[in-house]
């Protein structure tokens, strides 16, 4: 149970300093700018995001208990919480990119390769344990959603 507890905390930890970093910029910055269809009302983003970093958590926590020696060879348990640790730091990445110095491109080929790596660990993440893998399913779809909105505001916003 205690390690449950630290992959929510890391997840949290992370949700919390990108919000600390959104809020400032949704002030001002974000709402100045040009959207594309389909954008939803801001509140929209903290009420999805925390659902899906607690998912994400349980599917890595499942993960690493469900990887026992005998039962999923032990390379195959590494690579996929190697995966999940790289999406879950690129993810905390994209935030200061995008909202903290404001590079909606250089965010885009963040979210981008966050996708496949968020893929990627949803496979993984499969091979060991379905419902790991379908916990991840809906963060990979928002993703991409976001990647949309990504590219819809670099697209839209080219200064």
């Amino acid at each position: 149970m205690l390690v449950l507890i630290g992959f929510v905390a890391l997840c949290l930890l992370v949700s919390g300093a990108d919000a600390g970093l959104t809020e400032p910029a949704m002030r001002n910055w974000y709402p100045a700018l040009r959207h594309p269809p389909g954008t939803p009302p801001d509140w929209v983003f903290p009420v999805v995001w925390i659902p899906l970093y607690l998912m994400m958590a349980v599917a890595a926590w499942r993960v690493w208990r469900l990887g026992t020696p005998g039962v999923t060879p032990e390379r195959i348990r590494y690579r996929a919480l190697l995966l999940w640790s790289l999406q879950l730091a690129v993810n905390a990445s994209w935030t200061p990119v995008f909202f903290g110095l404001h590079l909606p491109w250089v965010a885009l080929v963040l979210i981008v390769s966050l996708i496949v790596l968020v893929g990627l660990t949803a496979r993984d993440f499969r091979r060991i344990d379905r419902i790991a893998g379908l916990l991840m399913a809906p963060y990979l779809a928002w993703v991409c959603y976001a990647a949309w909105l990504n590219a819809g505001i670099a697209w839209l916003n080219p200064a």
